[in-house]
């Protein structure tokens, strides 16, 4: 009787176990999981991927074979993964952090059971709820040539610079967001602000939403709690920007193409 196969997501902690082959890795594709999980074990249901079931789970202890196996940072596993993978083991992380942070009712207190694979209702009171999507805004700043870049406290790289970005409030709109969080950070006006793209933003549990704009007025002030530095740059003096993996990445590229186009 032929057993089918389940593309494996399961972390350790924060990290993605991954079969190592040489230089090249991969997400375990076996019959059964790739190592013993416990009968209370949460298994998340994930859509299938070519074709292929799905499941994801968090374990404490890694493999005992460390030669035949990785535990990666979810960055990282976007310079090693396809990206239909990386981009599941994203859901597969969110799916696993609002499980874990869902157990009981936030109305009454009663345990909270599995409706489907993305919702959850309260065994007492049926209040139902859903996995919560973070927005954050991100902004790129053009005057003329030039294209402003903040480096903020919290970047893991003490020399790379990036852009304007903040979380979406309540009660504002996305344009709202960018001009609040543009003048809170940077201390200046903007106008026609354009939408760019968005990105899925797994840690943990966040949306990306990328837009353009060009400077209107004013003089560089930094809110000293969340940025260090911000400075206008054009594309031939470029700092440290970050990796190809982020949308940040995408629009100052997309700025780079542009200023080269027009010369």
């Amino acid at each position: 009787m032929e057993t089918s196969l389940t593309y494996w997501f399961i972390f350790i902690g924060n990290a993605l176990l991954l079969e190592r082959d040489g230089d090249n890795y991969r997400v375990p594709c076996c019959s059964a999981p790739p190592l013993p999980l416990k009968d209370w074990t949460p298994q998340q249901e994930l859509p299938p991927l070519d074709g292929i079931s799905c499941l994801a789970c968090r374990v404490d202890l890694p493999p005992a074979d460390s030669s035949h196996w990785v535990s990666m940072g979810l960055r990282e596993t976007w310079n090693v993964l396809p990206f239909q993978f990386y981009n599941m083991a994203g859901k597969a992380y969110e799916l696993i952090y609002w499980d874990s942070n869902t157990k009981y009712c936030g109305f009454c207190g009663a345990p909270m059971k599995r409706d489907t694979p993305i919702s959850k209702k309260c065994t007492h009171c049926g209040k139902e709820v859903w996995p919560q999507v973070s927005p954050a805004i991100i902004v790129r700043i053009r005057k003329g040539d030039d294209i402003l870049l903040v480096h903020a406290r919290n970047f893991r790289r003490s020399e790379m610079y990036g852009l304007v970005a903040g979380f979406v409030e309540t009660g504002e709109t996305l344009e709202d967001c960018v001009m609040r969080e543009v003048k809170e950070e940077v201390g200046l006006d903007i106008q026609n602000i354009r939408y760019f793209g968005s990105q899925p933003w797994p840690y943990p549990c966040g949306i990306m939403i990328g837009f353009t704009a060009d400077y209107a007025g004013g003089e560089l002030q930094i809110q000293q709690e969340e940025l260090s530095h911000a400075r206008w740059f054009n594309r031939h003096q470029l700092p440290p920007i970050p990796d190809k993996m982020s949308i940040a990445r995408r629009l100052i590229d997309d700025y780079i193409f542009e200023t080269s186009s027009n010369k």
